[in-house]
């Protein structure tokens, strides 16, 4: 079963009925060991503003996202709310960022890892830059999953070839809200540790699109990097989300209003 989501000493911020963990990156790479070496389950969600959005609209999703074991401040709004909520070491836990770190806390520890999602060959890209960045990362297998859920012999599969290597980390490239979805269903099926739902980490990692600037990210002004790189795919996303996330984040502050506890 997946470790209780309350954990000891890591709040949440009410994030419009959103519980964002009020965290850096440190603590979350502390997560990572203590569930891994305690021998513990759960899915980490790296959460921004679109997550967010989407669970306004769908309330099981927004229960996935509150049941997880780590769901991260992946955008820069998140981390403004949180610090106005009093949580003044809350940082940014962004996802390409987070791949990175726990690779480089996997060579000390040996931790195994596996790369789910992508598309065509994208995993298999991702495994080679990773391992160009961290020699001798042990990266135990890949799987690129076709664009529709799995019929019941590819999720025999996928479980056989997961429960042969047993990952101790199994990185999920799928877009929100399918990923949290997948690793909600999935955790108790497969033979891993933690499950991370990284999206466009695969992507970025591979070179398939850039990472924003650092004063971008600082400024809250990544997705219009995104936006800029993918206009087509994101456009509604971004110029629908945004403002209105703005709207109901105020009504929010203002006690206009309420959000049940989280």
């Amino acid at each position: 079963m997946p470790e209780n989501s309350r954990l000891r000493g890591l709040p949440r911020v009410n994030v419009l009925g959103v519980g964002v963990h009020a965290i850096d990156m440190g603590r979350a790479l502390e997560v990572f060991q203590r569930t891994v070496e305690q021998r513990r389950k759960g899915y980490v969600c790296v959460t921004g503003v679109h997550g967010i959005m989407e669970a306004q609209k769908d309330p099981e999703f927004r229960t996935i996202l509150n049941r997880s074991l780590l769901t991260t401040p992946d955008g820069v709004p998140t981390v403004w709310v949180g610090r106005w909520q009093g949580y003044s070491q809350m940082k940014r836990v962004f996802g390409p960022d987070l791949m990175l770190e726990v690779c480089a806390l996997s060579l000390a520890k040996g931790y195994t890892h596996f790369l789910y999602g992508g598309a065509g060959g994208v995993a298999e890209q991702l495994k080679a830059s990773l391992l160009r960045k961290f020699p001798g990362l042990r990266i135990v297998g890949t799987y690129t999953p076709p664009f529709r859920p799995l019929n019941e012999a590819e999720k025999k599969n996928l479980c056989a070839q997961v429960s042969a290597v047993k990952p101790d980390i199994f990185w999920v490239g799928l877009s929100t809200p399918k990923q949290e979805r997948f690793m909600a269903e999935y955790l108790s099926l497969l033979e891993t540790r933690v499950m991370v739902g990284v999206g466009a980490a695969f992507d970025v990692h591979t070179g398939r699109i850039q990472d924003a600037p650092d004063w971008m990210k600082n400024a809250g002004l990544q997705w219009l990097h995104r936006l800029g790189q993918e206009p087509r795919r994101l456009w509604k996303r971004y110029l629908y989300n945004n403002p209105l996330f703005v709207f109901k984040m105020t009504s929010q502050i203002l006690g206009l209003s309420k959000y049940a506890p989280v």
